[in-house]
């Protein structure tokens, strides 16, 4: 299942025209303590690029950005009970939500891990 990152922090793994997205253990990190997400509804249409979702920490509020355009087919609602998923499993149980994809070309602009650490590297 490869995982491609975007340089706003997101994470998205493919398996098949299905992919799951979340924020980076290094965001997770910068955020702090997350203490609210809101996660998008089944059904919703993503535009890349265009705000997804939204996470809350006790520093600051970020959106969580599209990294490719698609269908939402499940939000994780286990973040709504329990927010703090994020901090200790940002890229395992924390995932934000799981689409289908558009368009598998829009994955040609992210990096792979290896270049995402060296962008993170470089912060």
């Amino acid at each position: 299942m490869p995982t491609y990152y975007t340089e706003e922090h997101e994470w998205i793994a493919i398996e098949g025209d299905t992919a799951t997205v979340g924020i980076t253990d290094f965001a997770q990190g910068q955020l702090g303590d997350v203490v609210f997400v809101e996660v998008p509804e089944s059904g919703a249409e993503l535009v890349k690029g265009a705000e997804a979702a939204v996470v809350e920490s006790v520093k600051a509020a970020s959106d969580i950005y599209a990294p490719v355009s698609g269908s939402v087919t499940e939000g994780n609602e286990a973040l709504v009970d329990d927010p703090a998923l994020v901090n200790s499993s940002a890229e395992e149980e924390g995932w934000f939500f799981r689409m289908t994809l558009s368009d598998t070309q829009e994955l040609e602009g992210l990096m792979n891990a290896k270049a995402y650490k060296a962008f993170c590297d470089s912060q």
